[in-house]
This record gives structure tokens, C-alpha cells and sequence, in this order.
């Protein structure tokens, strides 16, 4: 048991993290974007094949700004569903306190195709450089056209940030 919680002897003495209030719009976007910039961070990857057999991956990922890039092997289940289904969900943070994001892949790049600014700011923020690893690797980048954010039933009303590729917030 964690030290801080020896002395609760009732559950219910324990006061929740998050407040019960709905979080502005602007609140809202910057909870999004402190999860797309956090360092060294995976985002769940959910992809399906064209019969429909979805796959559901946690990947390390970066944000430049105004995509999702992601790297993994050519070969990888993720990569052959999106090349023939371009269309992604991703999550990021736990179930109390989540980002969904609807994506549409833009561009595969592979390793030694990728320009500096795409590598570099890769490695920057995932922690870890395809391109000195052993492996093969390609990058892919994504293009978000909805971001939702929300902790609580009480948080759904107003959860969308990002509608068509535009944020709302």
C-alpha cells in the first residue's frame, strides 16, 4: 500500500484527483496537447484490415505540431491495415482522463527517406531513433480530424477540441 494511504482506513475518505466540474474548451485543448507532447509516451493505435479485423497496438509516438508520427516496422499488422484502410483512432491517457483521436494517414516515410526535421523530432520526443536501430522502419504520419478529451460523464457535454481537421477550442 502506498505510504501516503496507510493511515485511510476508508475507501471513501479518499478524495478523486479530478474535480467533478466540466473543463473549459481551453482546458480541454491544453490537456490534449500536454498528452501529444508528452515525452517518451505511447498512444494506442486501433486499425482494421479490409474485412474488418481490427488491431489495437500501443505505440511510442510524437507530435510536430499539427500530426500524429508514429514509427514501427514495414512488415507490422498496423501497417498493412492502414495502407489499405487509412483511418485510425488513437488514445492517449487512461480511462478517467483520455484523448480520442480520429486520424487519417497523410504519408508512410521510410527511415532513410524521413528529412531531418521528421527523424529528429521523432527521436526527440519518443526517446528512442529508428533510424540506429538495426531494424527497418517506417515512419507514419497522421493527420488528426477529431480530438475529444474527457474524465467523467459529467466532462462529455463540449468533449470535442478538434472537429474537421480545425481545433474548436
Amino acid at each position: 500500500m502506498r505510504s501516503d494511504l496507510a493511515s485511510v482506513r476508508d475507501p471513501a475518505a479518499i478524495v478523486p484527483c479530478f474535480s467533478m466540474v466540466t473543463r473549459s474548451s481551453e482546458a480541454r485543448k491544453a490537456d490534449a496537447l500536454a498528452k501529444l507532447t508528452a515525452v517518451k509516451a505511447n498512444v494506442w493505435v486501433a486499425s482494421a484490415s479490409p474485412t474488418g479485423a481490427v488491431h489495437l497496438v500501443p505505440v511510442s509516438h510524437t507530435w510536430n505540431g499539427n500530426q500524429i508520427v508514429l514509427a514501427t516496422e514495414p512488415e507490422s499488422r498496423t501497417v498493412t491495415n492502414v495502407t489499405a484502410n487509412p483511418r485510425v483512432r488513437l488514445a492517449l491517457g487512461d480511462t478517467r482522463d483520455v484523448v480520442m483521436i480520429d486520424a487519417v494517414l497523410a504519408e508512410t516515410v521510410t527511415k532513410s527517406k524521413a528529412s531531418a526535421e521528421l527523424a529528429e523530432g521523432y527521436a526527440a520526443q519518443a526517446g528512442w531513433d529508428p533510424r540506429t536501430d538495426g531494424g527497418d522502419y517506417v515512419y507514419l504520419v497522421f493527420g488528426p480530424e477529431r480530438i475529444q478529451v474527457w474524465r467523467e460523464a459529467e466532462d462529455l457535454a463540449g468533449r470535442t477540441v478538434m472537429r474537421n481537421g480545425a481545433w474548436v477550442a
